[in-house]
């Protein structure tokens, strides 16, 4: 089984699930979100969002290949080119930190150690970059796939509350501790990194 990880680009955008490659919960505030939404500019919005993070900042994530066929992807940033982060109660985002975005595995390539090897090489390219943490808001009601992460799966993988609220905890993973995830870990990384898969209803928080 051959598998490789490449940084996403706009050249690759289009291998992520269809939801997700149109999706602009994170990348445009609440208000600006919904306009795209029902303009049906959101894939556009989308492909303007990474090329100028690209442009300014990096790469912003990683796409996980199985003998050339898509199998998940993982999207990270500064906070400050993440408007919707500002909208939760439990912002901002530590000034060490990235946010993790969202993150999927296909249903079909869970249980193969993806998660693991997909979010050390993210850990491994953030610690280039001198940040120390990655943080995300979990969702503390989680009960469908959507982007915002359950918070008890980013618990089980090793997340600690910086910052708790009942229903969107900031959570907080030290960077140098995820280089040290074993592989008793990837059961949980499945669970956590296959919850991401349907189109979010945009709303502000």
């Amino acid at each position: 089984m051959g598998r490789r990880l490449v940084p996403l680009t706009l050249d690759n955008l289009s291998d992520l699930p269809r939801p997700c490659r149109a999706c602009v919960f994170w990348e445009l505030d609440p208000v600006r979100g919904d306009a795209a939404v029902r303009a049906g500019r959101s894939e556009l919005e989308k492909e303007s969002w990474i090329s100028a993070v690209l442009l300014d900042w990096g790469s912003c994530g990683r796409v996980v290949y199985v003998d050339d066929v898509p199998a998940g992807f993982v999207l990270y940033a500064p906070p400050a080119y993440v408007p919707r982060s500002q909208a939760f109660p439990t912002s901002p985002v530590s000034a060490d930190a990235v946010q993790l975005m969202t993150a999927w595995i296909s249903p079909g390539y869970q249980g193969q150690g993806l998660g693991r090897v997909m979010v050390q090489t993210v850990v491994k390219d953030l610690l280039r970059r001198r940040f120390r943490g990655i943080e995300a808001f979990g969702d503390a009601r989680w009960k469908e796939p959507a982007c915002l992460l359950p918070a008890d799966h980013l618990l089980a993988v090793g997340f600690k509350t910086v910052r708790p609220h009942p229903s969107y905890p900031r959570l907080r993973l030290e960077l140098r501790t995820a280089l040290s995830w074993k592989e008793d870990m990837e059961l949980a990384l499945d669970r956590l990194l296959g919850a991401v898969q349907k189109e979010p209803v945009l709303r502000p928080l």
